[in-house]
């Protein structure tokens, strides 16, 4: 059975503690805050990796995520070759009045175009004007920080492993026929 006023002695010990400390004031907004590195602030759009395939929309629980688009023909990139359609996006916007920074639209992004941004300034006085438009998303995504390193213990991808060896191959045919012209050179001048 607990002492009668432990419980008071427990509280006004940890209240003494924590007068004799010293006090931390953050001077936001003058000293900005040092943020973890994988803030989730906003949501930033690549807009050029968009291929309008409407995953981020269709994951999305909290449905904030509006997309238009219409279909454009493009010309054969071959002579003979047939005319195909592509989507060309309009719009996309974020309610983030309704966005609760769950990550899921950019985790089913099969193109990249969604990244996590740091900002976390965009505060607005009317709640309709959280609605972000794609210029808005687009200014964001350069504030997304560059990803972590690779492990240096890691091996090494297959595609970077398979890239530097045709670039090693090109390289070496190259040279090789370079020499060989050098080779016909003094041939020639020795004739």
């Amino acid at each position: 059975m607990p002492i009668p006023g432990s419980g008071l002695a427990k509280g006004l010990a940890v209240t003494l503690r924590t007068m004799t400390k010293k006090t931390v004031t953050a001077q936001y907004p003058d000293v900005q805050p040092e943020l973890p590195p994988r803030t989730r602030g906003v949501i930033g759009l690549f807009e050029e990796n968009c291929t309008v395939c409407m995953l981020c929309a269709r994951e999305c629980p909290d449905w904030c995520i509006y997309i238009d688009s219409h279909k454009e023909t493009v010309p054969p990139a071959a002579p003979g070759g047939r005319e195909r359609s592509r989507n060309v996006l309009d719009r996309f916007a974020i309610d983030f009045s309704l966005c609760m920074y769950c990550g899921i639209c950019i985790e089913v992004c099969p193109f990249d175009a969604l990244f996590w941004s740091p900002e976390f300034e965009y505060a607005e006085t009317d709640i309709h004007e959280l609605t972000h438009e794609r210029d808005k998303l687009r200014e964001w995504m350069w504030t997304v920080p560059e990803p972590p390193a690779l492990d240096p213990r890691a091996e090494e991808p297959k595609e970077i492993a398979a890239a530097r060896k045709a670039a090693e191959r090109a390289a070496a045919l190259a040279a090789a026929e370079a020499e060989a012209a050098a080779q016909a050179r003094a041939q020639e001048d020795q004739q």
